[in-house]
């Protein structure tokens, strides 16, 4: 996953790409990037971090003009060189920059097509610089010396007929607009909105409505399937579906734990639906564990289990309380390469709160279990705290296949459901009692926010890749790129590579 921002304003946009930025920081702390345009030039500022880390008051006031797009990173496949960092940039035709959100499963096959047939140079191993190659070409196919509205359209048309997998996209074209569009499946989430100033209407795109909101836009509604919107300088809106063939498969593993529950995504609040994982739980549990009267507190595993952890207490009519502390200047430990740095960082993450635990059985819920390491280690940091019993509730299905949609689950050798029955999970994590959210309850808690809804991506739970097109052959292409081993191999390089132009 990524986070993707971009605006088309009456005023510099530098400052308000920012503040975007931070709003959607929890999709990508690896990198992040700002392009702007005044019209004429382009101007870019790129690195690896946080984005308060990357921009310092010198970079932003070369961000000049009144339209821009940023992004930040969250690589798929471990990678960490600033040269990978969004958004890119090419200048044929007009200067166009793209920041994208998702994974292409058939990027080998374009980046070999673009360089035999469109003869165009691919300078990274991001997909997001072929997405950006490829609408460059079909774009210079049909446009003239200026690109109108249907040459925006019919570039987006033939990048679908060319790409598959997940993408939202912004993009700037210089002097033109901004373009934004979704994959035919609508894998990967992105909106758009529109605030009145005194100078006029402004315009956003954001991966996540919450971005929007903070900014003071009013939200206009998601990008459909398929569609493209394209915002002309003067501020025109054009909308048209671009696919010939679409439909709403949303990734459900945005309501699970990527996005934040003050999100809209597709009209479902995440909120709710993560309310509506507690409740669907708790009546398993209650079938499943006729004596669950005996569990004294239900303490969730923060942040993004609170939400369906405290509906889950309230349903049982159980105890509720916050038993970990949270040192918030940590990332997400699933996303993090290599196990000895997640294990490290899983006690500097969280702390138990001693009085919550001892003597006591408790229940702990985590919005899902990946590899199970972070699992492990909360359990027994609870006995440590002097907890009796640990019992663990996860508000999501076993995690056993890999993702290949943008989001980073590890090899799938790695995943801890892999080949494990629930019984053997529950002992090599260390806890007394262990349950699983139902997929249909999962998908139902999500199908009630939006009834339109009816099928979503649950890949990484039962292997059904909504693209069709996922071979056996392309997950060991993808396996070999994400195990710990091939991460601590690119990581090397990287280190290398600093090395070596540090020297020089």
């Amino acid at each position: 996953m990524c986070g993707i921002v971009g605006i088309l304003a009456k005023q510099p946009v530098n400052q308000a790409i920012y503040d975007g930025l931070t709003v959607v920081q929890h999709r990508g702390q690896d990198a992040a990037g700002i392009i702007t345009s005044d019209g004429q030039r382009v101007y870019l500022r790129k690195n690896n971090g946080l984005v308060r880390d990357v921009f310092r008051t010198s970079h932003m006031v070369e961000l000049k003009g009144n339209i821009g797009i940023g992004h930040c990173r969250y690589p798929t496949a471990g990678c960490d060189s600033p040269a990978e960092a969004q958004p890119f940039y090419v200048n044929s035709p007009f200067g166009i920059s793209l920041a994208h959100n998702g994974n292409l499963t058939n990027a080998k096959e374009i980046k070999e097509e673009l360089f035999r047939d469109d003869q165009r140079h691919v300078n990274t191993e991001s997909d997001s610089e072929i997405l950006l190659n490829v609408f460059a070409h079909e774009l210079h196919a049909v446009a003239g010396l200026s690109p109108t509205p249907f040459d925006i359209f019919s570039a987006v048309a033939a990048l679908h007929l060319r790409c598959r997998g997940a993408y939202a996209v912004v993009a700037m074209v210089v002097g033109a607009g901004l373009v934004a569009f979704r994959d035919p499946n609508g894998i990967r989430p992105i909106i758009y909105g529109r605030r009145e100033t005194a100078n006029g209407i402004e315009h956003m795109i954001a991966s996540e409505s919450v971005a929007l909101d903070v900014l003071g836009f009013e939200v206009i509604g998601d990008i459909q399937p398929g569609e493209a919107i394209f915002i002309n300088m003067e501020g025109t809106v054009y909308r048209q579906q671009c696919a010939e063939h679409s439909r709403y498969s949303p990734c459900i593993f945005e309501y699970v734990y990527l996005a934040r529950p003050d999100s809209i995504i597709d009209q479902i609040v995440v909120h709710k639906t993560r309310m509506r994982m507690g409740e669907k739980l708790a009546r398993k549990l209650k079938r499943e564990w006729p004596d669950f009267q005996d569990i004294d507190v239900v303490i969730p595993i923060p942040d993004t289990s609170r939400t369906a952890a405290l509906q889950l207490a309230y349903a049982l009519d159980l105890t509720y309380r916050e038993g970990f502390i949270k040192n918030r200047y940590i990332g997400r430990t699933f996303i993090m390469p290599g196990q000895a740095e997640r294990k490290k960082s899983v006690r500097q993450k969280l702390n138990a709160i001693d009085l919550e635990f001892r003597d006591k059985t408790v229940l702990l819920v985590d919005d899902s279990i990946v590899r199970g390491t972070t699992s492990m280690q909360i359990i027994q940091m609870a006995r440590e705290a002097g907890a009796r019993q640990v019992f663990f509730a996860s508000a999501a299905p076993p995690v056993k296949h890999p993702n290949v949609y943008g989001i980073d689950m590890p090899s799938v050798k790695e995943l801890i459901a892999h080949n494990r029955t629930d019984e053997e999970i529950c002992k090599v994590i260390g806890a007394d009692r262990l349950i699983y959210q139902d997929l249909d309850d999962l998908v139902e808690a999500a199908h009630e926010g939006n009834p339109a809804i009816t099928d979503f991506d649950t890949s990484c739970f039962n292997g059904v890749y909504v693209t069709g097109d996922v071979s056996q052959d392309y997950l060991d292409h993808i396996e070999g790129l994400r195990n710990d081993g091939a991460k601590s191999q690119r990581e090397g390089n990287d280190l290398n590579f600093a090395e070596l132009n540090n020297q020089t």
